[in-house]
């Protein structure tokens, strides 16, 4: 069985996507900080039969990210798609010119540390299977970076081109390296940026596996 690590797994975004990917055979592996959340998912997810586990971890925390997507390996089976969507802190979103030095060690290690952790974690099984699919979702400032919102324009920048650089170093052992930009919020109902329009986005991202950026909406909605 196929297994997608979903990191920073919530309610909306991570729920569908779990949903979606559970549909076509894969066992779901949900990584978040908040154990009550994640059983409340896995428990609606095991209602429509699909294998589904929860594993705890802080993504500001590579230790521990590294160990729980190890666990969701060996309980699940290897990693063939990782998804890195958590949601950044309300705190990350200073002014450029009220961001200081220290400010910006939440976002580093959110967006670059984390991702870079995981990676390196699931990296080793998928070159095992010959495929892979490393997804990382990110916010408008990712693609247009905006002076009210220095920290995550900073950070998604690194985590941008850090993906960036997978996708053109792994592309050809048969690993495909995609990054979802969403602009502004995720919208229950939105044509486009509902949250299952997004997980079948990124459905189709990891089954078409062609290009690096992509855009769920016009970058100014």
């Amino acid at each position: 069985m196929s297994t997608v690590a979903i990191v920073g797994a919530g309610p909306g975004l991570g729920a569908a996507v779990a949903h979606r990917f559970g549909r076509e055979g894969f066992a779901v592996a949900l990584v978040a900080r908040d154990r009550e959340r994640l059983d409340a998912i896995v428990g609606e997810l095991a209602d429509g039969g699909v294998t589904a586990r929860g594993f705890v971890a802080d993504v500001r925390r590579p230790e521990e990210l590294t160990a729980a997507l190890g666990a969701a390996a060996s309980a699940l089976g290897t990693v063939e798609v990782l998804q890195y969507s958590p949601v950044p802190h309300r705190d990350f979103m200073r002014p450029v010119l009220d961001t200081g030095h220290r400010d910006l060690i939440g976002p580093i290690e959110f967006s670059v540390y984390g991702p870079v952790a995981a990676v390196q974690q699931v990296l080793p099984g998928m070159r095992r299977l010959g495929r892979g699919t490393i997804l990382f979702v990110n916010g408008g400032t990712a693609a247009v970076p905006r002076p009210e919102r220095a920290g995550t324009s900073i950070a998604f920048a690194a985590e941008s081109a850090y993906g960036h650089l997978l996708h053109d170093r792994l592309a050809g052992e048969g690993i495909h390296v995609a990054q979802l930009v969403i602009p502004g919020a995720i919208v229950a109902g939105h044509a486009r940026k509902d949250p299952a329009a997004l997980a079948e986005t990124l459905w189709r991202l990891h089954r078409e596996r062609r290009g690096y950026r992509h855009y769920a909406d016009d970058l100014d909605s």
